[in-house]
């Protein structure tokens, strides 16, 4: 066929390619959904959700709820809080609908452009990940909440939240349409901004050119002008790493509770929940450093990515070995932002980052899985750990942060002051996100780190990544003038255990893997009973047995099972590794060190 003004085939070609593009584009864009949420007996712990969906054009319609909230690598089932799934047409009759797997629903849309679907969640877990909802507050994220249409989570849309009449205010990163109306995108964008509903207080900065809002639910110990003024400091210190911030505004959601679980993550707004007396002494620094956390994933996992990070599936796992760097790298800079804002002193700083190597260097497990390993499990080891994970796992956020810190020091030495770990986050930010905002792979990565420092880097990841070899500290830390030397101390425990006190029994929680104990037959859940002769109580604690000398032997009356069981156990040598380090600055070293642990001026 010829096209009128297309002579050449190659011409036609491409107009045909065009049309057919908007075509699909204008079909694929042509559904709307309309959710509501409400939520009329916040005592009953239940949202109800309804979806309008207009403009369908297909005679079978598939819902689906997600599996996982991304930034929390475990598939939590949230179908499992979904009930009364009722599906109706334009004029009110019932539609069939049949749950074809777990998370799940067909529905038959054959002659209906227009559907109406209702469900209800129970909510009922206040955690970052989920959704809770009781009569002092209602807080939603969004996976936990919201269904999407199958193949069409591209589709934008509005949310119209109807509070109980005794909640006053919502805070939410969503773009406000009108009233209690907000729209969004895509069903990414939907779920990546978290709903707190209630009476909370709220207050707001600006920093780096970017309006916070902060909505704080929960008594607490705070201060809000001090929670102004640090968490300015901390923006800032961030945003000067990567050189710009993407966003004009940002929600901090903080709830303070008892049993806080820490932080999520999320494009332009963060849920935080930590103890509600967290706002002094040193517990402060452990707020602010979850801040620095948060804050810091807005560039780099947010929009710095692997490529399974972002547009996600919702059905299944997204496996990485990528997470070392994305929960790695930002514990680095958590810390290290804390000092580049003033609120740490070089030495403080210092403690930290040698707490975290001697934590990650006393884990059996450390010298059992790789770094990059760790990070693909994280869906089957990181969240489901149990009494024998000491032994076999190490965390990605610490072995990470360690791993972050050698590659910042030795950039620094390498090119002497000149460039920094920030100049290669900086260099993968502008490639990745903000050229082609498309996630990398582990091969990218790799690839783009030697690009960016001009040599073979197979020595770090055979060695540290992809295996378990002991980071060499001393000729890490040397180029910036510190000695680093590793000393042998003994064990907290000579047998080689962990133990609980509940109710007077003393029972075993952990074994370490080439302890006396795993040697010598004691096992997790064993309850020990006494030692050579004597009762072992609260009173009479296992502080007896571990002042104990290399050689001696005890007896040990343990019940396992109910049975009564004794053992004799020889103590025998046994050791942890300290490190420490001492200043020891020769030539430009100390220009080096400082530059690394300096503090930003604004």
């Amino acid at each position: 066929m010829l096209i009128f003004g297309l002579k050449s085939d190659k011409m036609q070609k491409s107009f045909f390619l065009l049309l057919g593009f908007i075509y699909f584009s204008m079909n694929a864009l042509a559904t709307e959904v309309h959710y509501q949420l409400e939520m009329p007996n916040p005592n009953s712990h239940y949202f109800e959700v309804t979806m309008d969906i207009s403009d369908l054009k297909s005679n079978e319609t598939i819902l689906k709820m997600p599996v996982w909230a991304p930034g929390s690598y475990l598939v939590r089932e949230f179908a499992k809080s979904v009930n009364l799934v009722k599906v109706f047409d334009n004029k009110g009759v019932k539609i069939p609908i049949e749950k074809i797997n777990k998370n799940s629903w067909l529905i038959n849309t054959k002659g209906h452009s227009t559907i109406k679907v209702k469900y209800e969640v129970y909510a009922f877990e206040l955690s970052v990940r989920t959704s809770f909802l009781d009569d002092s507050h209602g807080y939603i994220n969004g996976t936990s909440m919201f269904m999407y249409i199958k193949d069409k989570k591209g589709i934008n849309g509005k949310l119209t939240i109807k509070p109980h009449p005794s909640f006053k205010k919502i805070a939410t990163a969503l773009p406000l349409e009108s009233g209690t109306t907000y729209t969004f995108k895509d069903y990414d964008h939907l779920v990546d901004c978290p709903i707190e509903i209630g009476n909370h207080q709220e207050f707001s900065f600006e920093a780096a050119g970017v309006h916070h809002k902060v909505a704080m639910y929960g008594k607490g110990n705070y201060d809000i002008e001090k929670l102004k003024t640090d968490m300015a400091k901390i923006v800032k210190s961030e945003t000067k790493i990567f050189g710009e911030n993407p966003n004009k505004e940002y929600l901090f959601i903080i709830h303070n509770l008892t049993n806080p679980s820490g932080g999520l993550e999320h494009k332009n707004s963060t849920t935080l929940q930590v103890s509600r007396w967290t706002y002094e002494g040193n517990s402060y620094f452990g707020f602010i450093s979850l801040v620095a956390h948060e804050y810091f994933h807005l560039w780099n996992v947010k929009r710095l990515r692997p490529k399974e990070l972002g547009p996600f599936n919702y059905d299944e796992e997204n496996y990485t070995d990528l997470l070392w760097v994305m929960e790695g790298f930002t514990s680095y800079y958590d810390e290290l932002a804390l000092r580049r804002a003033g609120l740490y002193t070089q030495d403080q700083y210092l403690g930290k980052l040698f707490g975290t190597i001697n934590y990650v260097e006393n884990q059996p497990g450390n010298l059992v899985q790789p770094v990059a390993h760790a990070s693909f499990d994280a869906w089957i080891k990181a969240y489901r750990s149990n009494e024998n994970s000491v032994n076999t796992t190490i965390s990605y956020y610490s072995k990470g942060q360690i791993l972050a810190a050698m590659l910042d020091i030795y950039i620094i030495t390498k090119f002497k002051g000149k460039k920094s770990l920030d100049n290669f986050m900086q260099a993968l930010y502008q490639e990745f996100y903000k050229k082609k905002d498309i996630g990398f792979t582990e091969e990218e990565f790799h690839a783009a780190l030697e690009d960016f420092l001009g040599e073979d880097m197979d020595w770090f990841f055979d060695n540290y990544i992809y295996g378990t070899q002991v980071i060499d500290y001393e000729k890490f830390f040397k180029g910036i003038g510190l000695a680093v030397t590793g000393q042998k101390t003994i064990p907290n425990s000579k047998l080689g255990i962990r133990t609980k006190t509940e109710n007077g029994k003393i029972k075993i929680t952990t074994v370490y893997s080439g302890s006396v104990a795993e040697e010598q037959g004691l096992s997790v859940n064993d309850e020990i009973i006494g030692f050579n002769g004597y009762r072992l109580t609260e009173a009479v604690t296992m502080d007896h047995i571990d002042e104990l000398s290399v050689g001696e032997k005890i007896d040990l009356l343990i019940a396992r099972d109910g049975i009564l069981l004794s053992y004799t156990i020889t103590i025998k040598e046994s050791f942890n590794m300290h490190y420490d380090y001492n200043r020891n600055f020769d030539g430009n070293q100390e220009k080096l060190f400082d530059y690394w642990l300096r503090v930003d001026e604004f």
